[in-house]
């Protein structure tokens, strides 16, 4: 059981604080019942059971579920329920007015939330009841900034004539979890590529695409990529560059090689993502600069499969 990581989720002020917030604001004393779905240790069913939840069911399926009993009884929280499986296999579940789920990832979507959500909605959650949270915004930059490039060429200078591409192409094809400064981005609030709205959608395939037409030459280096979720009203969490740090950071997808813009000349992203407990997460994206007149003047294409060994 991997303890220290549910660590720096109990050390996460920045996520616990936006939590709590947000079920304050949907849960009325003596008459809410909530789910909380993949508890963890259980500490955002016992703040809904701190708010006066009536009652609050708690679906964990991981070995920390033995934690959150012991945690559970520690606090005398009486009004929860520990359900030791996952939420998708409960039969018959009893009906909650707020099911909360925090399965995020440091890329929104690798916890599978939209499909665990989607099944909440559909035999968890009351007519009318509400979802924690309830929207996912995706963003995305171009990075302009060549500090994490420089760190991934670490393959072209070994030396010694040795030739290492093959090793350098397949650690272009991930994504690294870095932080970025304001500054080391085209577009510091970032452009919107995916919006997920969980009290609806159902789709873990997602797809966008964006562009930038910058008015002078751009260096592009990579992409950097984060999510905003939409806890309750006037409620967001999110790892934005700039923003009070959460435990997730942003991703960074590298280019083969940066990409130079002209002035007039457009850069192009498109994003496809899928994600499933059996396959769990893939991600590819494409890059393509267009000239002033519209033509495709370069092109790169890189996919987080190419980016693993078999």
């Amino acid at each position: 059981m991997r303890i220290e990581y549910h660590r720096t989720l109990i050390a996460d002020r920045v996520r616990n604080e936006a939590f709590f917030a947000a079920l304050k604001s949907v849960i009325e004393p003596g008459r809410t019942i909530v789910a909380d779905i993949g508890a963890g240790t259980g500490l955002l069913g016992l703040m809904a059971s701190k708010l006066g939840a009536k009652e609050v069911y708690l679906y964990e399926t991981a070995e920390v579920a033995g934690i959150a009993q012991k945690i559970l009884k520690a606090n005398r929280a009486r009004n929860c329920h520990l359900m030791p499986c996952h939420s998708t296999e409960m039969q018959d579940p009893p009906r909650a007015d707020v099911v909360v789920s925090e399965t995020l990832g440091n890329f929104a979507l690798e916890e599978n939330i939209v499909a665990t959500i989607a099944d909440a909605r559909a035999r968890h959650l009351k007519a009318g009841g509400t979802i924690v949270p309830h929207a996912i915004t995706q963003r995305v930059a171009p990075v302009v900034a060549s500090r994490i490039h420089d760190e991934l060429m670490a393959w072209d200078r070994v030396g010694h004539g040795l030739d290492l591409s093959v090793g350098k192409t397949m650690s272009l094809n991930n994504a690294y979890v870095r932080p970025f400064e304001p500054q080391e981005l085209h577009e510091p609030a970032g452009t919107v590529w995916d919006r997920v709205d969980l009290t609806r959608d159902g789709r873990s395939q997602r797809k966008g695409e964006v562009s930038w037409k910058p008015p002078k030459p751009l260096t592009v280096f990579g992409f950097a990529v984060w999510w905003e979720a939409e806890l309750a009203s006037g409620i967001v969490l999110s790892p934005a560059p700039g923003a009070p740090a959460p435990h997730w950071g942003q991703l960074y997808l590298p280019l083969l090689s940066p990409m130079q813009a002209g002035a007039g000349e457009t850069v192009s992203l498109s994003l496809r993502s899928r994600s499933s407990e059996e396959g769990g997460t893939h991600i590819a994206w494409t890059a393509v600069r267009l000239d002033k007149a519209g033509k495709s003047a370069e092109r790169q294409a890189l996919d987080l499969e190419k980016g693993f060994l078999p």
